[in-house]
Formats: C-alpha cells, structure tokens, sequence
C-alpha cells in the first residue's frame, strides 16, 4: 500500500512538473530568426505539419516548445478553431499569444486603390500587377468585361463604371473577381443614394444613365467645387436638346491605335461615343466616377451656364454664350493666355 502511495505521489509530482514547465514554455516568449517575420499557415495544412514547419524554421528554439504547441493545440482544441493566411510578426510573442492570433484570424491585410476617373481597364491592370492579388480573370479587356457582367449580373452593354474608386482591403490570395465585387456593390449603394436624392427635373430616366453621366463628369474636372457646375451645364444642354460636345467621350470611343491629344478628325469620326456627332449620352460611362461625381450629377447647380473651357490648371470658365465662351478658348486654348 505504501509503495502505490508513493507510486500515486510520484505521479501527481510528475503531471504537475511537465504541467508546470509546459504553462512556462507556452508563456515564453518566442523570437523569429528576424523581426518583422511574417508567416503562413496554408489553408487544409495539418497541425503537426504546422508546428513542424515553424520549428524547422527556427521559430521555436526548443524542441518542448514544439511538443507542447502540438499538445496544447490537440488538447484544449485550438487547432480545429485556427484560420488559415498570412501572419505577420512585427515583435516577439509568446506561444499562447500565437495561438491566439491564429484562432482570431490576424491575417495580413493588403490593400489596393482605385482612382476616381480610372477606366475599368486601368482598375483591372493594377489587379493584375498586386501580388497579393489571386488572378482568376482573362487578362483580354473584352473578356474580362464579358466575365464579369456574367458573373456579377451587370445588365448592360460594359462593365465600365460599375465600379466605386475607394481603397480596398484584403488577405493574400483574395482572388481579383472577390475584390471587384465588393466595388460593384459599393457602387450599387453610393449610386442607389445618389439616385434617391436627385432632383426632380433631371433630364435622365434611370440610375444607369445618372452613372453614365457622372463619369463624364468626373473625367472633365478634378477640381471638386466645380463638378456640379459641370454637371449643371450638361444638364442645360440636355435639357434644350443640345449636344454635350465633351471631349474625354471623343477619347474613350476613338480607334485605340490613335493615341496622343485629340484632334480635328476625332472630333468629327463618329463613333457611339462622340457627343459632338450624336446627341444624348454615350452608350456606357467612360470611367468609374467617385462618390462626389455621383452627388454632383444628381444634384447639378443652378446657373445659365451652357460652355465651359480649361484655364490649364485644373479650373475652368463658365460662358453663358457661345460668343462668351470662343472668346475663353481663344484665351486659354488657342493662345495660351493666362
């Protein structure tokens, strides 16, 4: 009897010192080989594996550490609660403190910008360049936009401008099509606020035509106090009929082996998008406008505008008359004047 007391005894003292040493090992602190580390736990990885990774790497300096992660992570169950990713260590933890962020999903976030007047080409290039990016699209324009109207249900002739410009975050591996969904819902929301708060007497019959009209606001001035005098001007001209004569649509639809600045045979080519041939709105936006652009649109200022000219450095002059505004042109286009 005395010997399985003793026996019994030594048991107890055994459990309590590896239970002792292992809350010491998972309250150590662990340092990476260098600092920042980042690190990545692959999605269907087994725990073992894991773990054997990290100490292979030199993350765990002691081979305890590594069997108590192992046992701690089968244990209490945490190993079936970790999300895969990337990780990033900026300083030392302790292996509780590692776990932790593995159940919590800390994963590495990246980001990516849109630009408010981006055409949806230039939005699908720096997607592809972003190396965090999962590339799923067809890297041909014209397919990827067939894609993505498929698959995001955009019913109409292009995916241009269905897109809000805003930065995006996301973890390594987001797969572009993810990414650009999130865009197009944003802009479903920011052109759905839009729309209900418009005027009553736009010139415009859905919430695609006030996008389409956005964007070539967006494209024709940067200067934010000017954009719903911009928008007030084109409302004017659709309103008694005339053509919107815009030159970033002239661009947008012309041969793209033309390049350059434009010239007297693009402004007379007719295409689907040339507003100096064609009246009305162009078949698509020609970019993705931003928010401001959008709230301009619906709500275009009041004036007598119906011309407007570049000073050259991003402002522009509001004529009233066509005599008013050659004499602007005259001025800042054809001579240069300040």
């Amino acid at each position: 009897m005395r010997a399985l007391k003793l026996l019994f005894v030594l048991a107890l003292l055994c459990v309590g010192a590896i239970a002792t040493d292992g809350w010491r090992a998972l309250n150590q602190s662990i340092t990476p080989p260098q600092l920042p580390a980042t690190f990545e736990l692959e999605r269907g990885q087994s725990w073992q594996a894991f773990v054997r990774r990290m100490r292979d790497q030199g993350w765990l300096e002691h081979s305890r550490d590594a069997f108590y992660l192992r046992a701690w992570g089968r244990l209490d169950g945490q190993a079936r609660r970790i999300h895969s990713g990337e990780y990033r260590l900026d300083e030392a933890v302790t292996l509780s403190e590692l776990m932790d962020m593995l159940v919590a999903g800390r994963v590495v976030q990246y980001d990516i910008t849109f630009i408010e007047g981006w055409r949806l080409s230039e939005a699908l290039e720096a997607l592809r360049r972003h190396e965090a990016v999962r590339h799923t699209l067809p890297e041909s324009a014209g397919e990827a936009d067939a894609a993505l109207r498929d698959a995001l249900e955009i019913d109409a002739e292009s995916a241009e401008g269905w897109f809000l410009p805003e930065t995006y975050r996301f973890p390594r591996g987001t797969a572009d099509l993810s990414i650009l969904k999130r865009a197009h819902a944003a802009m479903q929301r920011a052109l759905s606020d839009a729309w209900d708060a418009r005027r009553d007497d736009l010139p415009i019959d859905s919430p695609a035509e006030l996008l389409t009209l956005a964007s070539i606001v967006e494209k024709e001035t940067g200067a934010v106090a000017e954009r719903a005098r911009v928008a007030g001007v084109f409302k004017r001209r659709l309103d008694r009929g005339m053509r919107l004569q815009t030159d970033p649509t002239v661009l947008y639809g012309r041969d793209p082996e033309r390049s350059g600045r434009l010239r007297r045979v693009d402004l007379v080519t007719d295409t689907p998008y040339n507003t100096y041939t064609r009246g009305g709105l162009p078949p698509t936006p020609i970019c993705l406008p931003g928010r401001a652009a959008l709230n301009a649109t619906a709500q275009p200022a009041e004036g007598t505008a119906l011309y407007f000219v570049s000073r050259n450095d991003g402002t522009h002059v509001f004529s009233d008359t066509l005599i008013e505004h050659n004499r602007a042109v005259d001025r800042y286009q054809r001579g240069g004047g300040q």
